[in-house]
């Protein structure tokens, strides 16, 4: 068999397959269901994870793009989520070199007293790092923070504050994360959409009953231990295993503008530690774009595409315009994009969501239902470890030890250049660029005919939105480049999955609505 192919009606039938009992059946496929279930595979326990829509579909694939340790929680005095998340950035990119890389940010400095703070708790991150630190900082001059970030606003400038984190492609890593489950001896599928939990002695949960959505298929699993591991929507399965279950999470939304570079065309990331209303505002390089967020604003019931408000909209024109030489209005938006936080529901009285602790938690309900709330994909390796750390503890399992501080991610290579425009398939991009035939369906967003054709036959990719946005990163960084291109997407996906020309107008056409809704008018 070629090199890396996964064949989903394979995954499929080995995961319904009769009198199968999974050791470990993860519900949820973004960045705490992903590290859960390769946690569980790699200590030897049959693992299947399903997604009901696709890896990364949600929150996972919507991040501001950084492994960071959280200045703003060190801000906050939450020391030991930074310490925490540091470990894990070192961790990343040391197993994910191909998608992780040590990014430099400057903090421009406005005033004296802004100097001594921003160079006093920087240092401090640095420390909490320690030897996984990504790198000193360091004060620069005013004339060397113009010529590092000549785009920011230069009056009353007294200097900046340059310093390390980490950067990298969120959707690529969760799909890298499902491949290394299934090279591991696990399965993971995406379109299954689990409708009910089976019952056994006690009315702990034993399975689940599950819908292909993509076959119209229902089937029965069973197993020892269900997690649910499902974001902004871990409450619908909560109340699987009982309905008068409490509200455990509230979701917190999350915008992101993406700017031409010309806004901003340093290899530095700009971070802005404290805007008016108090949130923090990153404009980070990303695929030869801008990145600029985030916003931080409580919202009702989640939805899978949830919607940008007019107000965050306008809170990043307002403040990016503030900060930077050449002020960006609403049509120079290539794309804008929304995503939900899972936050522990806050105690009582706590009521801006920057308030809320970002740290992961872990309950079981009385019926034995394992759920993971909160935390952030900086942290995903040990939210798995914690997790399979406590279902051996309460399942009276052996316990086995972690496997994966030091476990190569699918893709693992080094010496990456990042001006190519490969360089995120890793290890798999020579195989990519021995099939491409020098036709770039978007020459400007660099995606190759070979592209999709790998995404369908090794990542499991099923429509255009699953290779448009998260195997490559269109829809993300120009939502109208990526409508022109989807029918030619369409008609290669339906040449390999046996679609008719029905279906390639029809997915087209769908594809157009979701994309038009990331497009500013």
């Amino acid at each position: 068999m070629e090199r890396g192919i996964i064949d989903r009606d394979q995954l499929v039938k080995r995961a319904t397959e009769a009198g199968v009992l999974w050791d470990v059946l993860v519900i949820g496929g973004g960045a705490s269901g992903l590290g859960i279930a390769l946690e569980a595979v790699t200590r030897g326990y049959k693992t299947l994870l399903l997604e009901q829509y696709d890896f990364a579909k949600g929150t996972s694939s919507r991040s501001t793009k950084l492994v960071h340790g959280g200045v703003r929680y060190l801000a906050q005095g939450d020391i030991a989520l930074v310490r925490e998340a540091s470990i894990e950035r070192g961790l990343l990119q040391q197993n994910a070199p191909h998608l992780v890389k040590n990014q430099t940010f400057i903090v421009p400095v406005y005033s004296f007293w802004d100097r001594i703070k921003y160079t006093i708790g920087l240092k401090a991150y640095d420390w909490i790092a320690g030897r996984l630190s990504l790198g000193a900082s360091v004060f620069i001059s005013r004339k060397k923070t113009m010529a590092a970030i000549p785009d920011v606003q230069s009056k009353g400038l007294v200097g900046g504050v340059l310093y390390h984190d980490g950067q990298f492609d969120d959707s690529r890593l969760a799909l890298n994360l499902a491949q290394t489950i299934i090279e591991q001896g696990g399965v993971a599928v995406n379109y299954m959409k689990v409708v009910g939990l089976q019952k056994g002695p006690g009315n702990r949960p034993s399975g689940v009953e599950v819908e292909d959505t993509e076959q119209s298929a229902l089937y029965t699993i069973q197993a020892k231990t269900v997690i649910n591991a499902t974001g902004v929507f871990v409450d619908d399965v909560l109340r699987m295993d009982n309905p008068v279950a409490s509200k455990s999470v509230v979701a917190s939304q999350g915008i992101h503008l993406v700017l031409n570079k010309e806004f901003f065309s340093s290899s530095h990331a700009l971070m802005i530690p404290k805007t008016n209303d108090g949130r923090v505002l990153f404009a980070v390089p990303w695929h030869n774009e801008v990145v600029v967020g985030t916003t931080d604003t409580l919202v009702g019931a989640p939805s899978v595409e949830p919607r940008p408000l007019e107000k965050e909209i306008e809170f990043i024109l307002e403040t990016a315009g503030t900060y930077l030489v050449k002020k960006p209005v609403r049509k120079d938006v290539l794309s804008v994009f929304a995503g939900l936080r899972p936050l522990a529901a806050p105690k009582e009285g706590a009521q801006k969501t920057k308030e809320i602790s970002r740290s992961h938690k872990i309950m079981i309900s009385e019926n034995g239902l394992f759920t993971i709330i909160g935390g952030k994909w900086t942290t995903y390796r040990k939210m798995g470890e914690d997790m399979i750390d406590c279902v051996e503890n309460k399942q009276g399992w052996i316990k086995r030890g972690s496997k994966t501080p030091n476990l190569r991610i699918h893709g693992f290579a080094t010496g990456m250049d990042w001006a190519d425009p490969f360089y995120f398939y890793g290890s798999d991009a020579p195989f990519i660029k021995e099939k491409s035939n020098g036709h770039w369906i978007s020459e400007r967003l660099k995606i190759n005919r070979a592209q999709v054709e790998w995404a369908v036959t090794h990542e499991m990719a099923r429509t255009v939105e699953d290779v448009l946005a998260r195997r490559t990163r269109a829809l993300l960084l120009d939502a109208r480049e990526s409508i022109r291109v989807a029918g030619e997407v369409a008609a290669i996906i339906a040449g390999i999955l046996n679609r008719d020309v029905h279906w390639v107008e029809e997915e087209a056409k769908r594809f157009e609505q979701l994309a038009r809704q990331y497009i500013l008018t």
